[in-house]
């Protein structure tokens, strides 16, 4: 291995410098009340951002209640979330300077599930749930309760949401924000033909599925402080013949781009229960490489990625700018420490955990 990795060499989106290309990408926590974050999002980010890694992406949440996947999920609609989110970021930010990151979201025809160790099916309306919205009324799988169609008022409350979440974003000194396009929720929802059966200006041609999802971002960008980053997470395929693919992928990558998005978070999936995926490590890694060259944006890899090794490859060959991290730091939360003493990089701790690295690690924290 270099004596530099890649993997721990500085980074910088925009004005925004990150210590390493480590990204902890979003975790659904499902252990919110009414939108409102509390001592387990303490406990979990806490241990999080005193990991090492670069940057910190919260989990999905919500800009309306209507938006979230399942009634436990985070939100940041209302003065009490973004209250509650705050108690948090202050508690976490007196012990770390790890950068954080916020995905916006709405679930779509997606939302209103149980939680998934309850079971992760849909709950309709009339047995708790609530009424879901989509492009059209399309259920995501066939026995569901339909989602409504959005019409003109719905489709202008959404990006609505979005923008004041954005306000809310910057308010609480985040020092960036992702926009969830991706695994089936509401803006892959628009960019997929799978899921998209609309006759007006926002279905039918690619330009038309992608209009209302750089609608949203265009919202975004504007309602978030200007020089701090606003990227996309994309799914570059739905893996099912027909539906959204690589090719469409780099031209909403194009056209982010020249909207202004830092960088693009490369996923896939999520859309039909129809697809077929053949998991194995890396296995998005080539819709990350094929974005990156088209673009050459930013781009996050993220996907199976377990080994140190393996992601100091994927940046060696230039497929990627940074690798997300998510499952795995949940199954080792030091994930960065143990990466950086396998390629032989130092990383910074907390000063209360220095004396903690093995004999032959000594040099672990520089």
């Amino acid at each position: 291995m270099p004596s530099s990795p890649l993997l721990f060499q500085p980074f910088r989106l925009g004005p925004l410098t990150l210590s390493n290309r480590i990204v902890i990408a979003p975790m659904c926590q499902y252990s919110a009340s009414d939108g409102n974050a509390d001592d387990w999002h303490l406990m979990h980010m806490g241990q999080m951002t005193l990991s090492g890694a670069g940057l910190f992406v919260i989990e999905a949440t919500a800009v309306e209640p209507e938006g979230r996947i399942s009634a436990a999920d985070l939100g940041l609609w209302s003065d009490a979330n973004e209250t509650a989110l705050r108690r948090v970021l202050d508690a976490v930010r007196r012990h770390s300077a790890m950068p954080l990151a916020i995905q916006l979201a709405h679930a779509g025809r997606k939302a209103s599930v149980a939680r998934p160790w309850e079971g992760g099916a849909q709950i309709a309306p009339t047995a708790g749930g609530w009424q879901t919205v989509a492009p059209s009324t399309i259920p995501h799988a066939a026995h569901e309760h339909p989602p409504q169609a959005l019409d003109a008022d719905g489709l202008r409350r959404i990006r609505s949401a979005f923008s004041d979440a954005a306000r809310r974003a910057a308010r609480l000194g985040l020092d960036a924000i992702e926009v969830h396009a991706a695994h089936g929720y509401l803006l892959h929802q628009f960019l997929s033909p799978l899921a998209n059966a609309r006759d007006d200006a926002y279905g039918g041609s690619l330009e038309n599925r992608m209009r209302f999802p750089l609608e949203v971002f265009d919202a975004v960008r504007a309602a978030f402080v200007h020089d701090r980053p606003v990227g996309v997470r994309i799914s570059a395929s739905d893996w099912v013949q027909g539906g959204w693919d690589i090719e469409q992928s780099v031209a909403l990558a194009r056209a982010l781009q020249a909207r202004g998005a830092s960088f693009i978070h490369v996923s896939s999936g999520g859309l039909s229960p129809a697809q077929k995926i053949g998991l194995a490590p890396g296995y998005q890694v080539d819709f990350a490489a094929r974005i990156r060259e088209a673009t050459a944006l930013p781009t996050i890899a993220v996907g199976l990625i377990t080994e140190a090794e393996h992601a100091e490859s994927i940046l060696a060959a230039g497929q990627a700018d940074l690798i997300g991290i998510a499952r795995a730091m949940l199954y080792d939360p030091r994930w960065p420490w143990h990466a950086a003493a396998k390629l032989g990089a130092s990383i910074k701790a907390a000063p209360q955990y220095l004396r903690c690295a093995p004999h032959e690690h000594a040099r672990l924290f520089g």
